[in-house]
């Protein structure tokens, strides 16, 4: 699942991933499960309202591999 992420349309970080949510361009949030659960749990909530699927990516470092960057990433939209 996480093959999906190695595309240019997608955004990395909280910031970024919060506003994609914010501005309805989220497809799919995907999710790092080592991240810090006070960071992901208010953008997961906003996933859910927004009926966008949410993906669990085994670690931060997993995830940043698999978006093409050289750190963990916490998580990381596709967006439409």
């Amino acid at each position: 699942m996480l093959e999906q992420l190695n595309t240019p349309n997608k955004v990395v970080g909280a910031k970024q991933v919060r506003r994609a949510l914010k501005d309805g361009r989220a497809a799919r949030l995907f999710m790092a499960m080592d991240a810090d659960p006070r960071l992901l749990q208010p953008l997961v909530q906003e996933a859910v309202r927004q009926q966008v699927p949410v993906t669990q990516a085994p670690s931060m470092k997993e995830l940043g591999s698999a978006c093409g960057i050289a750190v963990g990433a916490a998580v990381a939209v596709l967006l439409r």
